[in-house]
């Protein structure tokens, strides 16, 4: 464990180290809440909307920020881990947590699958899509099984890389409207689209993997106050990219798929319907490009999920079987790590291959749609009050911003969940 626990970056005078070396964690955590399916949402709006939802975007990006900062500052100031943290609130939140973790890791490992599986399946399609699904799923398996942290971030990185330079070069490619683009920076909801835009501001890459933040810091050797500057330059960062990588999107939607009058097909596949459109338009390379980015952001998604929940899943199982919090079962590599590494991948398989049972889609979309207001509000409660010592307990500022977003959340929770039990309610 001593090896896993160093750290990793201090110059040699003990002072903070420059901006581009202190990268990690926070590149990691918003890599992965970024996948399809937030492309697929923010191409749509910038498709009905042109850039009218520009703030919308920008919005949930400081709400991620703060989140994430909140993750993580819980963590560097007590030593503790975020489910720790939890149980200090009361049992409800294990019975909560418990559950979700579980049910959540098994739909949620055939969706990651699928979607990182599309783009190959386009690509190469003399292979079957569920082969690709596998492929990926195993692949993500090995390459969290046998490798550290760091080797695990690098390829995250790499990924990043990819998924930037391809999307963000499509924007530039489209020209965007600049004179639009400022007037999109004024709060205006378009008529009859309240939680679309809702929506958009809170799927900025936010996923469970924004609660693994204080494990990848742990796993970084990021484990005291001393690193809490560093954390938060890390984090505000990489949501700095992510925000750039989401409006990039919002551009090509806005310019490429307005431009082109069609209408994308829901989900993850209706980033091969714009595949199709910028190979007509500008040729089969930049198409296939496309493609390329799609399949890196999908599998960056893998990666995060497969090494950071299991984290999240073996602190949990290790203190319900009264392990401390850093013992050997409970980090990378350790027994509980691996069991849920294995639950995310091969039980998985069985949905990749018969299509995934409705009863279970509706589990995992109720307990979904209710974990990121069960995050703002639990960090409310850890982050104020005798559970944190005062030069680290929120400020009146912060709980503003994490007072909003919880609301934000609750409401998006309430309307995925309406959406969820609407088949149950004959909606």
């Amino acid at each position: 464990m001593a090896d896993s626990i160093k750290p990793a970056i201090v110059n040699e005078d003990g002072g903070t180290p420059p901006k581009w070396k202190v990268i990690g964690p926070g590149l990691v955590v918003a890599a992965t809440g970024v996948g399809a399916a937030d492309m697929v949402a923010t191409l749509v709006a910038g498709n009905k909307y042109g850039y009218g939802l520009l703030w919308a975007v920008i919005v949930g990006v400081i709400m991620k920020i703060v989140l994430v900062e909140g993750a993580g500052r819980y963590s560097l100031a007590t030593g503790k881990t975020i489910f720790e943290g939890w149980r200090t609130l009361g049992k409800w939140t294990t019975w909560y947590f418990g559950p979700y973790i579980i049910i959540w890791g098994f739909v949620y490992g055939a969706t990651a699958m699928s979607s990182a599986a599309l783009p190959l399946a386009a690509l190469m399609p003399a292979v079957d899509l569920r082969i690709w699904a596998v492929l990926m799923g195993l692949a993500g398996f090995t390459l969290v099984w046998l490798g550290r942290y760091a080797f695990f971030e690098k390829v995250t990185a790499v990924l990043v890389g990819i998924m930037f330079v391809t999307v963000v070069g499509l924007a530039v490619i489209a020209a965007p409207n600049l004179p639009e683009m400022l007037r999109g920076l004024v709060p205006l909801i378009p008529e009859g689209g309240l939680f679309y835009t809702l929506a958009l501001a809170g799927g900025v890459g936010g996923t469970i993997t924004l609660a693994a933040y204080g494990y990848w810091l742990r796993e970084k050797g990021w484990i005291t106050p001393k690193w809490m500057r560093v954390m938060r330059i890390d984090n505000s960062m990489a949501y700095v990219m992510t925000g750039i990588f989401v409006i990039s999107m919002l551009i090509v939607g806005a310019e490429v798929v307005s431009a082109a009058g069609v209408s994308l097909t829901s989900g993850d596949r209706g980033l091969l319907d714009l595949s199709d459109v910028l190979a007509d338009r500008y040729g089969q390379f930049i198409g296939t490009g496309f493609l390329v980015g799609f399949w890196a952001a999908s599998f960056s998604s893998i990666l995060g999920v497969w090494n950071g929940v299991s984290l999240m899943f073996a602190d949990f199982w290790g203190h319900m079987r009264g392990k401390a919090a850093g013992h050997a079962d409970t980090l990378v590599g350790g027994k509980y790590f691996k069991f849920y590494l294995l639950w995310l991948t091969f039980p998985p398989i069985i949905l990749v291959m018969l299509g995934k049972p409705v009863g279970l889609i509706l589990a995992y979309g109720v307990l979904g749609s209710l974990f990121m207001p069960f995050l703002a509000l639990t960090l409310l409660g850890l982050l104020n009050g005798k559970r944190i010592e005062k030069a680290w307990a929120n400020k009146l500022h912060t709980n503003i911003a994490l007072g909003v977003t919880a609301l934000l959340f609750i409401a998006l929770g309430v309307q995925q969940l309406i959406k969820a039990l609407s088949p149950l309610l004959g909606g």
